[in-house]
């Protein structure tokens, strides 16, 4: 089984972002990769320690500095990287989940993958797309949410996540796409030799701009505000006092 696993780079989690001129700043910004694709690569190379999985290929779209991004995941165990270059923005302002989706496709056909594992989403723009929309280019089975994947019967057993607890659904057969949520596992730290070794692993660079995909935006961002500040906190002498503020003032219960 061959695997592609997206990887994406976002601004680090732990960063108070900041608005600029109506989009978020990224000037000097840390970046790093997405948790999601964190945990979808830590999977992927899972699968092939367990001899379920030939190859891992990790594959990101994004700026020159996304290399550093495909080296950190060759560091936790994947084999060889493929980069998609582009200068365009993808938390949503100028590269959007269609497009990106489209791409995804290119290198799917080229690459003959038998399972794409994604990030559930990208936590900048929290749309959730690429995977079901890449699932629906190829005609292929998909399962999102995933907290647990197992190999069974040369398909996929999947736990999957839902706002009422967890179901188990089972892929027949693969090709098939996967989205990663955070239960599935805990992705690894990348040890100093391994850093080391992802330095000599090849990563292919290909142009955005020259594989056969429109990449106009066909949604169009109007405005980006910064949420408004939290209003202090007050102090209650006893929990009848709580009681009557959350009634009767924040009127929550």
């Amino acid at each position: 089984m061959k695997i592609l696993v997206g990887i994406k780079r976002v601004v680090d989690y732990a960063v108070k972002v900041r608005v600029s001129k109506g989009t978020v700043d990224l000037a000097n910004v840390k970046q790093s990769m997405n948790p999601f694709c964190e945990i979808a690569v830590e999977e992927a190379v899972r699968l092939k320690e367990s001899k379920n999985a030939s190859e891992v290929v990790a594959l990101s779209i994004g700026p020159k500095q996304c290399t550093e991004t495909i080296r950190t995941a060759l560091a936790m165990g994947c084999d060889r990287g493929i980069h998609i270059q582009t200068d365009l923005r993808t938390d949503y302002m100028d590269l959007q989940p269609f497009a990106i989706a489209q791409l995804f496709q290119k290198i799917v056909e080229k690459e003959k993958s038998d399972l794409v594992l994604l990030g559930k989403q990208g936590i900048d723009s929290d749309c959730g797309q690429t995977g079901p929309m890449l699932a629906g280019m190829m005609g292929w089975p998909q399962v999102t949410f995933a907290a647990k994947v197992e190999v069974k019967d040369g398909g996929l057993l999947v736990e999957r996540e839902t706002d009422s607890g967890t179901e188990t659904i089972q892929v027949k057969s693969l090709p098939a796409v996967v989205t990663c949520d955070l239960r599935l596992n805990e992705p690894r730290y990348a040890t100093l030799p391994n850093i080391m070794k992802a330095k000599k692993k090849p990563v292919e660079t290909l142009k955005a701009e020259e594989m056969g995909v429109d990449l106009v935006p066909h949604n169009q961002v109007l405005e980006i505000l910064e949420p408004p500040p939290r209003k202090e906190g007050i102090m209650v002498e006893n929990v009848d006092s709580l009681i009557d503020k959350l009634r009767n003032e924040a009127q929550v219960i």
